[in-house]
């Protein structure tokens, strides 16, 4: 019997295979008799002391979690502080896992909760109370620094694939005398690997997308408008793919709306229509655009197989470290072989993944900056491999589970959050 409880949380954008860590964690906690508390949305429970009981879930519960989008226990965007600057928020939390015997946390999301897993456990051992603080990986951008692909990522990866080229079809069909342009926008503010995904839709030259527009490249107007008259000019459309965080040279977001959100990143405006109407203005083609928004990230009806084993592999190594001591740790995944393509899991240290970036390498984007090259294709391609649909109902929609989510007893003053 293990001693102490386990506190796990989701953080940050949830993706479509972050249920699938939940579940593995909690059914692994409970093979070792470990007791699992959730914290509700995030960092936010736990500092409210705002927790739930999972062992009150049914196992065939906790098992359809696995298949579910969306986040069970409810996530957040709320950045601790360093400990100089509020150090009473840090003592909040050592209380609150006092009061509830917690030994171990995991931390589940991207770069910012990798941040708040590693500032707890620093700061643990000096309020005088150990805890086991283990950052678990979740992140559709795939810029989490060491780990070869973030959970979450191959699954918007196989429908941003998927929707250029559905999309392409119904172009295709309208070229003639509507629609000569898609423009399709897509999440990554810093990092193009979403917008790289779509590039594997392109099986042969002339197929779509004929132009991806990357982070980290810079914007040029007249070399994109030129593109897309070539390629109209040529097979009498073009698709084009454009991550949400494309800016030009002087590095302004093209389409910052102003302000910034809780974690101090600018707010963007949409990118879509702003590249779209470009088109229309400039070279009057007919056009269309799509933003997928949240659907990119939830759509588990068309998750990766391979997106789910790593979800669940990421969930059970977390447990595994927590128990064997490890502290201030990550499970990564390690890529082996692409060809069979192999992996296996890792322990890293927080420190290392925590506020780091990882971009995509220059020999990944073609050299005239609109598309993927080879070697990008050989590292993606695994990734969108296989399915895992969920079950559908007899009413034609998925089976997706909604847990009981039970309160734990409160045994510590209320706690308000005075800069969320």
């Amino acid at each position: 019997m293990s001693t102490g409880k386990l506190l796990y949380a989701q953080s940050g954008g949830v993706t479509s295979v972050i249920n699938a860590t939940a579940s593995a964690v909690i059914e692994t906690a409970r093979q070792h008799k470990l007791k699992v508390l959730a914290a509700r949305n995030g960092i936010i429970g736990a500092l409210r002391e705002d927790l739930i009981d999972t062992s009150k879930e049914s196992s065939s519960a906790i098992r359809a979690l696995a298949q579910t989008p969306g986040g069970a226990f409810g996530s957040c965007r709320f950045k601790l502080k360093s400990i100089e600057d509020n150090r009473e928020q840090y003592a909040r939390l050592i209380d609150v896992f006092r009061a509830h015997d917690i030994r171990y946390f995991l931390y589940n999301g991207g770069n910012d909760s990798a941040d708040t897993a590693h500032k707890i456990s620093q700061i643990s051992r000096a309020f005088g109370y150990p805890v086991n603080c283990i950052g678990v990986p979740k992140t559709v951008d795939n810029d989490l620094a060491v780990t070869d692909c973030c959970p979450g990522f191959g699954s918007v990866a196989k429908y941003t694939a998927t929707s250029i080229l559905e999309a392409s079809l119904d172009v295709i069909s309208m070229k003639e005398s509507s629609t000569k342009v898609f423009v399709m926008e897509v999440m990554g503010r810093h990092a193009g690997w979403i917008a790289a995904a779509a590039g594997l839709a392109q099986r042969s030259e002339d197929a779509a997308p004929h132009i991806i527009l990357f982070p980290e490249v810079p914007f040029d107007e007249a070399k994109f408008l030129a593109k897309v008259k070539a390629t109209v000019e040529r097979i009498g459309y073009c698709v084009v793919a454009v991550s949400e965080g494309l800016h030009h040279a002087d590095g302004r977001f093209v389409a910052e709306a102003g302000g910034k959100d809780s974690f101090g990143h600018v707010q963007l405006g949409g990118v879509g229509p702003t590249i779209a109407n470009l088109v229309k203005d400039q070279l009057g083609y007919k056009m269309h655009w799509a933003v997928p928004d949240y659907l990119q990230r939830s759509a588990r009806h068309l998750a990766s197989k391979t997106d789910v084993e790593h979800a669940l592999a990421v969930g059970r190594a977390a447990v595994e470290y927590a128990l064997a001591g490890q502290n201030a740790v990550m499970p990564v995944i390690k890529r082996t072989s692409n060809a069979p393509y192999r992996w296996k899991i890792e322990s890293a240290p927080l420190s290392k993944v925590a506020n780091h970036e990882k971009k995509m390498p220059k020999n990944f984007i073609r050299k005239d900056g609109f598309g993927i090259t080879a070697a990008c294709r050989t590292y993606l391609e695994p990734l969108i491999r296989g399915e895992a649909p969920p079950p559908f109902g007899k009413d034609g929609l998925p089976l997706y589970v909604t847990l009981k989510n039970t309160p734990v007893a409160k045994k510590l003053p209320e706690y308000r959050i005075a800069d969320k």
